[in-house]
């Protein structure tokens, strides 16, 4: 086992504040916090701790202290912080899935080089220990997609909006008072959180890596009582899903958008702040894993965890990508969506390359047909503008 661990600790909000109660409940853990760098001195917390420091290079200059655990809310800050720390040969722990999302390349050759170690598993879906699974049980060629639910806040927005029949400005509402969403929930109820998430998943299930800007997200945020009307008529739940596909032995796709799920898959019954994932493979089906994907506990255990890895000198092997073909990021399939509209010009902005089923009335237009992947990618920015409601039926091809 590896000498105590002194820890440097940036940002005492909800996770921080989090890792003291759970560092103090894992009595067995040899691992003691130092020192606390946070950047406003005036904020209350419902931590009093007195080695707090405003300046970061009073850690990150300090030999004393041998691990950083980064958990702050500004992505390129901490970024700045997790690339100083393993250049001042600190290991590091860090929730931060943005900044991984699009920083993990070089962070990871700069460990490498190094010879530090980066651990995250915090960053990708709270108490679920995906990563180290990934690494460790899933490291072989078998597997081939992995599905999920992999934002708690707007899990619990589409929750309140089926079983309590809210609207969605009330639901959101309701989980930024319980501080489920933040008071900008952007990155939330688009989809953006959920794809930085799935970015790291699939650089350990597939062993790629996929920049952020290249990759497809849509979320939420437009959803209303004629969705519900048709999601009900169907016996189904709207759910906002995360999907990294295996296409076949050299290429792969990711997508987040809202999916219509039925009661005999498994993520039909994932509701409120809960996060679910189901892993399938060639050989062996589907498994599934499940439980709270934010709150300071749960996250806060996922960093205890990391803590403990590292006392057994623990790191990723990225297997994957070692020993396997790098497989290449394709955009080139066919998914079936539901797309709800009010205008024929937004309509004619989509080009179905078929359509199954369509709608028309007063007070709802919906059309259910199959669409490129790429296709959608060149509306990306331009969606968020239209007054329509899309989501996947679950269906694709690949030519």
């Amino acid at each position: 086992m590896s000498k105590k661990q002194y820890i440097g600790l940036f940002g005492l909000g909800t996770v921080g504040s989090g890792l003291f109660h759970v560092l103090e409940t894992g009595k067995t853990v040899n691992a003691e916090i130092k020192k606390v760098c946070v950047k406003d001195p005036d904020k209350k917390r419902t931590i009093e701790y007195e080695m707090i420091t405003y300046l970061p290079d009073e850690i990150l200059d300090d030999s004393n202290i041998n691990l950083i655990v980064e958990l702050i809310n500004d992505s390129d800050a901490a970024f700045d912080i997790v690339k100083q720390a393993l250049l001042k040969d600190k290991n590091v722990v860090t929730g931060n899935k943005k900044m991984l999302a699009f920083h993990l390349p070089e962070l990871l050759n700069i460990s490498n080089k190094n010879n530090k170690t980066l651990l995250y598993e915090a960053s990708a879906c709270g108490s679920i220990p995906i990563i180290r699974n990934l690494e460790e049980y899933y490291d072989n060629d078998l597997l081939t997609s992995i599905t999920g639910i992999l934002n708690g806040s707007s899990n619990y927005i589409l929750t309140k909006i089926f079983q309590d029949n809210l609207s969605y400005t009330e639901a959101l509402k309701h989980a930024q008072d319980l501080g489920f969403a933040e008071s900008d929930p952007i990155s939330d109820v688009e989809g953006f959180d959920s794809l930085y998430k799935l970015i790291i998943i699939t650089l350990h299930s597939m062993g790629a890596y996929l920049h952020p800007k290249k990759a497809f997200n849509y979320g939420i945020s437009k959803i209303c009582r004629e969705d519900l009307k048709y999601a009900r008529e169907k016996r189904a739940k709207f759910k906002l899903v995360g999907q990294v596909i295996k296409l076949d032995h050299e290429t792969f796709t990711l997508f987040v958008i809202p999916r219509l799920v039925y009661p005999p898959e498994y993520l039909y019954n994932v509701d409120y702040e809960y996060n679910g994932i189901i892993i399938e493979g060639a050989c062996y089906d589907k498994q599934f894993m499940s439980g709270k994907g934010a709150g300071a506990y749960p996250t806060g255990s996922a960093v205890l965890s990391d803590i403990t890895a590292l006392m057994h000198d623990y790191r990723y092997e990225f297997k994957k990508k070692k020993f396997f073909t790098p497989l290449t990021y394709s955009d080139n399939i066919s998914l079936e969506i539901y797309l709800r509209y009010d205008s024929n010009r937004d309509f004619q902005l989509f080009n179905f390359e078929s359509v199954s089923e369509t709608y028309c009335s007063s007070g709802l237009n919906y059309v259910i047909g199959f669409i490129r992947l790429s296709e959608l990618s060149k509306m990306k920015d331009s969606l968020s503008q239209l007054n329509i409601f899309m989501a996947s039926t679950g269906k694709f091809n690949y030519q």
